[in-house]
């Protein structure tokens, strides 16, 4: 209401009423406006904004249950607040039902009449701010874009689009780094849930010793160490989205554990013995085949179909070359943001490269070769030597590297772009500092 006072339009044939409510709302700090009839009442709202309306029902002409309904298509979010000194059981529903807020006889109480008029703006007020909330929540949701209008990522999107507002349960399959959780943030973004926060759990990232414990959570004294009481993540999505991220690594002991609730949308912490009903929608990502993880008894055939009903298959960049320079220039300005670095576009000897070269890494990869050029590069272009590209471009895939080695390379090159720093390597990987050290350990690398 910008400060102002707010405004009640004050609608009875009562002179006496009219005049009394008229004095007793100006006192209280209220503009008010005080007509006879509902043609001036219809006049008045069409000349400016009110925030509640009093009406009486039994008026000459037009009665107060007609007005209502006028005013329902005029001005829908005006608190209505009905008064008669003829009450009835009747007349109270279907003014409530037309959606009065309040409803009150003659004679009225000024003390009964101001409180429902302050309960009314109160209603007012926490409906506006709630409509300012969910439009900030939606402008926060878009986050990171998804960049890309090739025909393949078109049809991912439209996917998308048609799952969003289900409750489908949704498998997004794709290579290391080609944007799994941001598809599954997508989908939670366009979902009835979006106006609370998505659950993510990285199962790939999960110690064997933990994977129970922070899914279902547990109780006091479940376990050594288990010195207090634990909500589990899927307890945490309540009313939620669960996003489980490299959901082919959970254990079988653990997937008949997560089948369960999935089917019964019931758990029982580890040590509980009290079942907790949960609500929540569930996205899965995978870049592995799980069909041949069932093929192979690694992954419970059972737990596979329960989370393949909707599939989202994302394209590895290799495969939509097209959307490599949209992606380059979204890279660029966002990176030119953080470090303020008057890099405004990309040598085309580079861009050459950048398009030509294989991507095992896909859009990872890009952005954090985007990124490693920005830090090294000199205003105002990109130039090939800036780029963190190790070996020759090739057209096809990566034959006769196995996933392994791909993995080593690329997290090699990370370690270099980043001067072996664990912590800015994790985030550029997406994944946490404990796993890095894994990477580095298995892989005999070097920070």
């Amino acid at each position: 209401m910008n400060n102002r006072p707010a405004r009640i339009l004050i609608v009875d044939d009562e002179f006496s009423v009219r005049d009394s409510l008229y004095n007793w709302f100006r006192k209280d700090g209220y503009e008010v406006t005080a007509v006879e009839n509902a043609e001036a009442a219809l006049r008045a709202l069409q000349s400016q904004p009110f925030e509640v309306a009093i009406l009486d029902i039994k008026m000459p002409g037009m009665d107060g249950m007609e007005l209502q309904q006028h005013i329902r298509q005029i001005a829908p979010r005006l608190a209505v607040i009905v008064m008669t000194a003829f009450a009835s059981v009747d007349t109270a529903v279907q003014a409530l039902k037309q959606g009065a807020f309040d409803y009150l006889t003659k004679p009225v109480d000024p003390d009964e009449l101001s409180h429902a008029v302050r309960r009314a703006l109160e209603h007012r007020r926490l409906w506006e701010e709630n409509v300012q909330l969910r439009k900030t929540i939606d402008e926060a949701l878009i986050g990171e874009r998804i960049v890309g209008s090739s025909p393949a990522m078109r049809k991912v999107m439209e996917l998308v689009e048609h799952v969003a507002e289900t409750e489908a349960t949704v498998l997004i399959c794709g290579e290391s780094g080609t944007g799994k959780e941001l598809i599954a943030r997508a989908i939670h973004a366009n979902s009835k849930r979006r106006y609370l926060p998505m659950v993510s759990v990285n199962c790939g990232a999960l110690p064997e010793s933990l994977v129970e414990s922070e899914l279902f959570g547990h109780e006091k004294g479940a376990f050594t160490g288990a010195q207090f009481r634990r909500k589990g993540k899927i307890e945490m999505a309540d009313g939620r989205t669960l996003f489980l991220d490299e959901v082919g690594a959970i254990l079988p002991k653990t997937q008949v554990d997560l089948l369960r609730v999935l089917e019964s949308k019931e758990l029982t912490r580890i040590g509980g013995l009290q079942p907790i009903k949960v609500d929540f929608r569930v996205i899965c990502a995978t870049n592995e085949d799980l069909s041949r993880a069932v093929a192979e008894g690694r992954f419970r055939e059972d737990l596979y179909y329960r989370i393949n009903v909707f599939t989202i298959d994302i394209p590895p960049l290799r495969e939509r070359r097209a959307d490599i320079p949209a992606l380059v220039d979204y890279f660029l300005e966002r990176f030119a943001a953080q470090m303020d670095k008057r890099i405004t576009g990309i040598d085309p000897a580079a861009m050459e490269l950048l398009a030509s070269y294989d991507w095992p890494g896909n859009v990872r990869e890009l952005s954090n070769a985007i990124e490693r050029a920005m830090v090294v590069g000199k205003p105002p272009l990109i130039r090939p030597h800036d780029l963190p590209l190790r070996r020759p471009a090739r057209n096809g895939n990566a034959v006769g590297e196995s996933l392994a080695d791909v993995e080593k390379r690329y997290i090699a090159a990370v370690l270099d772009a980043t001067d072996g720093n664990i912590t800015r390597t994790a985030e550029v990987l997406k994944v946490d500092r404990v796993t890095v050290y894994n990477k580095i350990k298995k892989y005999g690398l070097r920070p």
